[in-house]
C-alpha cells in the first residue's frame, strides 16, 4: 500500500546515509501503527507501508542475506 500527505517533521533519515547526500531512505511511524518507507527526494511519490510485523520479516531476511549480496556495479 502507499500513502501520501505523511507529515514532513516525522521522517527519520536512514543510519546508513551520508549526511552530505541529497537523497535517502526515511522512515516513519503513521497515527496508526504502521511504518512508512519512503524517498527523501521524491517525497511527492508517497510512501510504501508496512506492518511492524512486515517490516521486522523483511528487516531480518536482509540481515540473513536471504536476497542474496550483489555488489553493486
Amino acid at each position: 500500500m502507499i500513502r501520501h500527505d505523511l507529515p514532513a517533521y516525522a521522517w527519520r533519515k536512514s543510519s546508513y546515509s551520508e549526511d552530505q547526500q541529497a537523497g535517502c531512505v526515511e522512515a516513519q511511524l503513521t497515527d496508526d501503527g504502521l511504518i512508512a518507507i519512503g524517498d527523501s527526494k521524491d517525497r511527492a511519490r508517497g510512501a510504501f507501508i508496512f506492518t511492524p510485523s512486515a517490516w521486522a520479516s523483511f528487516l531480518g531476511a536482509v540481515r540473513r542475506d536471504a536476497f542474496g549480496s550483489r555488489a553493486a556495479g
